[in-house]
């Protein structure tokens, strides 16, 4: 059957590697003011390491190394001066006196993500498993500017033995959206190329 799944959620916090409680506790970083593309709840994000606009957090590209994912922002409103909290960045907001927007973002390397796949895993068992342990990008970002949310999923024709920036754990444990032959379904995986790990090198751990 289908998965009730009618679109991609971006990346949920779940357990941690080793099926450990995950405590999803939030880093704060900064987003630059005026900052022109919005950042999803949910969305991969990374820290720039350019020369010239290094330090603040951005999207992390589909396939490239992230530090977690976006949870909320917050900032001084540049017109009622008050401080204002959104669970995502809805992009070219300056705040009063030009200045950063406050990022908060589960940065734990071993957390992993519950998310939705972009298309079946396979018409046969061993098709299936086969994906299992492999490497993926995520699709193109998007996301919902109504409720916040990103609408990424995992993209599936990417599969790689190579690294890339999640690696699928398990199928998660979730009745409504398991239909592993059904797009949307609900897997478990894992930051492949963390920033605290590997930085901008393309190995995974």
């Amino acid at each position: 059957m289908a998965n009730a799944n009618g679109q991609g959620f971006g990346l949920r916090p779940a357990m941690r590697v080793g099926n450990t409680p995950a405590i999803q506790g939030q880093s704060k970083y900064e987003i630059d003011a005026g900052e022109a593309n919005a950042i999803y709840n949910g969305e991969p994000v990374k820290v720039d390491i350019s020369a010239s606009t290094g330090g603040y957090i951005v999207t992390a590209a589909a396939g490239t190394a992230m530090v977690g994912t976006l949870n909320g922002v917050t900032f001084t409103d540049a017109t009622t001066l008050k401080p204002t909290f959104a669970n995502f960045y809805k992009g070219g907001v300056t705040p009063a006196n030009s200045e950063d927007i406050t990022a908060f973002v589960n940065d734990d390397p071993f957390q992993e993500y519950i998310i939705a796949t972009d298309a079946t895993l396979g018409g046969t068992l061993a098709l299936r498993k086969s994906k299992v342990g492999l490497t993926y990008a995520t699709t193109a970002s998007a996301g919902d500017d109504t409720n916040g949310r990103s609408s990424l999923r995992l993209g599936i024709s990417t599969a790689a033995t190579t690294a890339k920036q999640l690696r699928m754990v398990r199928i998660a444990e979730d009745v409504e959206n398991q239909d592993q032959t059904a797009a949307n379904c609900s897997v478990i995986v894992k930051v492949n190329l963390h920033q605290y790990l590997v930085g901008s090198l393309a190995t995974g751990i």
